[in-house]
């Protein structure tokens, strides 16, 4: 899928807005090996298990998976490792201390190439309770309902 703007989405995570209120959005860099990223740009990537933690005052994405590239050698990557994430001290300060202090949580919502470029758009977020949720599906329902009859 390709933007306007020249941003290439690799992947996306469905779920996050149906589990979760977002609340800010980030974008952050991957640091990636030689493979790694030449399996995101044939877009064999999953976000779907995975999220961010804060470490030693590092962002980690836990539980990515990229698939193995598959002219890859013995030098071929780990498919689900922890990867580092890119992003501004002063930004990881802020992330860190809102999900210590107000219990949020750090998700990721979206994986795309720019100006060659992986990038990932990171949120932080508030879990949503089932009653929550139920009611999302409704709203989406119904604005599709809408939607539907204006068309006609």
């Amino acid at each position: 899928m390709k933007n306007t703007n020249g941003v290439k989405i690799v992947a996306r995570n469905k779920r996050a807005t149906h589990d979760y209120y977002i609340l800010d959005d980030y974008e952050a860099g991957l640091v990636l090996t030689g493979t790694e990223i030449k399996s995101i740009r044939a877009s064999k990537v999953s976000i779907q298990d995975a999220y961010i933690q804060i470490k030693n005052g590092k962002a980690l994405i836990i539980n990515m998976h990229i698939a193995k590239f598959d002219q890859g050698n013995i030098f071929n990557h780990q498919e689900t490792r922890n990867r580092d994430l890119l992003l501004h001290k002063k930004e990881i300060r802020k992330l860190d201390s809102k999900v210590r202090l107000e219990g949020l949580t750090i998700i990721p919502l979206e994986v795309y190439i720019r100006s060659g470029l992986a990038k990932i758009k990171i949120a932080l977020a508030k879990g949503k309770k089932e009653y929550d949720k139920r009611d999302s599906l409704k709203e989406e329902a119904l604005n599709k309902e809408k939607r539907r009859n204006l068309k006609y």
